[in-house]
């Protein structure tokens, strides 16, 4: 799985001109799944998203999770994160898990979180033509592969 992270002062999703999700100060995850990811991967992205401490503490550091701010994370599913560039100038996909296997994945890293401690998580719609509009916060913006995750 491939997460691009970006912490926002509040993100929203719509689908055919209807809001789906929104959130406040908290976590836009867009989120891929390769071929290759079973039920751990989602967990151990999802574990180490829910406790990354990038929102400012008291003195100004970045030393609070998500959740110890009570911010929510809008998850975004996002095929795309699996193109490869590397010939021509048409991305290849093949990589990407197919629908069903990543709808499953993608539920699985929503349980995940929830398991995590994060109270607020909102959605899009998985497979859908989603509009996301953000206002980045920091700007702060990580990028996290579960193959890396030790």
């Amino acid at each position: 799985m491939k997460a691009v992270i970006q912490r926002v002062a509040h993100a929203c999703v719509t689908v055919d001109g209807a809001k789906t999700g929104f959130i406040g100060s908290g976590l836009l995850v867009m989120l891929g799944v390769s071929k290759n990811d079973k039920y751990e991967q989602a967990q151990k992205l999802a574990n180490k998203i829910a406790s990354l401490r990038i929102f400012d503490d008291e003195q100004g550091k970045l030393n609070k999770s998500v959740g110890e701010i009570g911010g929510g994370v809008l998850v975004i599913s996002n095929f795309t994160l699996y193109a490869d560039c590397r010939k021509g100038r048409r991305p290849d996909f093949s990589k990407a898990a197919s629908f069903e296997a990543a709808f499953i994945r993608y539920n699985d890293f929503i349980s995940a979180l929830m398991v995590a401690g994060v109270e607020d998580i909102q959605t899009g719609r998985f497979g859908a033509d989603m509009k996301v509009e953000l206002l980045n916060d920091g700007p702060v913006t990580i990028v996290i592969d579960s193959e890396e995750l030790a």
